[in-house]
């Protein structure tokens, strides 16, 4: 009857994650370089809907492009509020819901630093005192800064 002794395999794998053999330290150091990325998964939010759309997009896209995606994904799954169209030019991007810059179209997504988003229409150029295309309660000519006005002025947080 034999009995299992140590395979020589094991042992060499266990010698070379030994911290104190220096150069196989460094041979693994070299090894693992960080890959490159291709793709990067951002969360948008779309105004006055529920959910948020996970959105998987090239880093070297641009803000425009990500627009782009996040509104044809928006059609495709039958979200609400229904948009009368999905124009990428008639929306803008911000941060999030409290800020109230928007990004521009050309920035690149990969220098944003942030993976989180909010999309909401545009303000209409030639529109006055609120008049624009209405779906789900708002109008096309109200923007993000609006809105956020708004829910302040009632209190809500």
């Amino acid at each position: 009857m034999t009995t299992k002794k140590n395979s020589p395999k094991k042992a060499r794998l266990t010698e070379k994650w030994m911290p104190f053999n220096g150069r196989v330290a460094e041979d693994i150091a070299v090894e693992f370089t960080r890959p490159k990325l291709t793709k990067l998964l951002l969360k948008v939010t779309v105004q006055r809907s529920l959910v948020p759309m996970n959105v998987l997009i090239s880093p070297e896209s641009t803000v425009g492009d990500l627009i782009a995606a996040a509104l044809r994904q928006y059609s495709k799954e039958g979200r609400r509020p229904v948009f009368p169209t999905i124009n990428p030019p008639g929306f803008d991007l911000h941060y999030s819901q409290f800020c109230l810059e928007r990004l521009s179209p050309d920035e690149k997504l990969n220098e944003l630093g942030s993976r989180n988003f909010f999309l909401c229409p545009k303000q209409e150029a030639g529109s006055s005192g609120g008049i624009g295309i209405g779906y789900g309660g708002m109008t096309a000519s109200s923007t993000c800064s609006e809105e956020t006005r708004e829910v302040d002025q009632f209190g809500l947080d």
